[in-house]
């Protein structure tokens, strides 16, 4: 799967950390940042094939960055699949009602698990 990016936006450095290494290996490119702000910084200039999106972030919450990919047509659109500690009904439906097309709970999901979500979404996405 070479020529995939991803813009990952976690504020977890171990976790964020370690999901780049993974996706690497598997000759992804990362793009990584840290905070809300950032992202749509990032949206700015790249293209992803796919964005992670965490959901408590610093300075904007991953659902307010989700809002304003919606209304400016500047941000580069892609897929968001969400990976939070928030699994609350209501925000697996407030992220799938903003766009997300996958959400998952961090503390339910292993990195393999997560790894194999994306590549698989990334294939079908291809097809």
């Amino acid at each position: 799967m070479p020529d995939k990016k991803i813009l990952l936006i976690e504020d977890e450095p171990l976790l964020a950390n370690l999901l780049k290494q993974r996706l690497e290996k598997d000759g992804l490119e990362v793009i990584a940042g840290h905070d809300g702000e950032e992202a749509l910084k990032l949206l700015e200039t790249v293209q992803p094939d796919l964005i992670l999106l965490d959901i408590i972030l610093p300075k904007m919450s991953g659902f307010e960055v989700m809002e304003e990919i919606q209304k400016n047509a500047n941000y580069k659109k892609a897929p968001i699949i969400v990976i939070s500690n928030l699994g609350q009904d209501t925000d697996m439906a407030k992220g799938q009602s903003l766009g997300a097309v996958g959400y998952f709970i961090k503390a339910q999901v292993s990195i393999e698990e997560l790894v194999g979500k994306i590549k698989d979404f990334l294939t079908q996405k291809k097809s």
